[in-house]
């Protein structure tokens, strides 16, 4: 049988810590799901505040991980407050041992303060990556995957995705079938293609507020993404050299000017995905990929999804199927 821990400490976000019990804490072994014993582990006897406004007293102390195949650590609602030395001692101990740790969320914090994640590719919501990055310089932080691992330690982003690594590891330990049945009674998908890109908010740029010498020329690009545009035009209008113009285009921007380009006619397919019923040979064409091979490609490269699949999962517009999106 397999024993999981479920780390709660101070502010632990309800949702994580409810994913991680309705994927181990129920009895599903009538549909063939193998027996998991659940171990809720914390500070021994002590109610602890969970965010948002729930308390809970752990089942076992710290000291309950220690007999756990398996310690799963929830996302914390203040991640970077320091964490208790006990906690961290804990978590050492779990994976000195051999123990797989995994996080959800923010609890990724907790396992690079443990110096868990040294050296190791890591991720979080991407609305904390970046604050994870900056504290914790030696971990490879991935803004983009929806969960990231290797034997030992797994990482994932925010919310749903705790869903997709709790599911992954049952399939890593039990096989497909008992993580398909879970899904199935969650009425959740066994596993969801793509990464964190696709559910990051990148508005369309207007140009707006960008005082600079290059500001008018982005603008017409802008408004006319269809038109076949290379650097040596692009050169002509900014009345500049190809060399000087590339290394302003980079200094006022960050990106290389077809880099930037490329950008910008993905974020017009998305923003035309969500709110068109146009065919994806149209938007191919008005955003300047050419042919739908061409932006599938790309847009697939940059957003982890294929065209198709994005507008069903974020369209607003009824399709040419009759199935209107999003749906669940």
């Amino acid at each position: 049988m397999l024993r999981v821990g479920v780390l709660v400490t101070e502010h632990t976000r309800v949702f994580d810590y409810a994913v991680a019990t309705e994927v181990w804490g129920l009895d599903r072994t009538a549909r063939g799901v193998p027996p998991f014993e659940l171990r809720t582990c914390g500070p021994h006897g002590a109610t602890v505040p969970m965010q948002p406004g729930v308390t809970c007293v752990p089942d076992l102390g710290l000291d309950g991980l220690e007999a756990c195949d398996l310690v799963v650590v929830p996302g914390v609602q203040y991640p970077t407050e320091p964490v208790h030395p006990h906690v961290l001692a804990a978590l050492r101990a779990a994976h000195a041992r051999g123990a797989t740790v995994a996080s959800l969320c923010s609890g990724a914090f907790l396992l690079a303060a443990a110096g868990l994640l040294k050296g190791r590719r890591a991720t979080a919501h991407w609305l904390d990556a970046e604050e994870l990055a900056c504290r914790y310089p030696d971990v490879t932080v991935d803004p983009n995957v929806l969960f990231v691992g290797d034997g030992a330690v797994w990482t994932s982003a925010g919310v749903a995705a705790g869903i997709d690594l709790c599911l992954h590891l049952v399939r890593r330990d039990h096989g497909a079938a008992a993580a398909a049945e879970i899904a199935r009674t969650m009425v959740t998908a066994p596993f969801r293609p793509g990464g964190q890109a696709q559910f990051i908010t990148r508005p369309v740029p207007t140009g707006a507020g960008q005082a600079d010498d290059l500001s008018e020329l982005r603008e017409r690009i802008l408004n006319d993404l269809a038109h076949p545009w290379t650097v040596t035009e692009m050169a002509s209008l900014a009345r500049m050299s190809e060399r000087s113009f590339a290394r302003r285009f980079v200094q006022t921007t960050g990106d290389t000017p077809l880099q930037w380009l490329l950008t910008q006619r993905v974020l017009a397919a998305q923003h035309l995905l969500e709110v068109s019923d146009l065919p994806i040979t149209a938007i191919a064409g008005r955003c300047g990929f050419g042919t739908p091979l061409t932006m599938r490609h790309h847009f697939t490269r940059h957003v982890g999804l294929p065209p198709r699949d994005y507008r069903r999962a974020f369209g607003t517009i009824t399709d040419h199927t009759g199935a209107s999106g999003p749906q669940v």
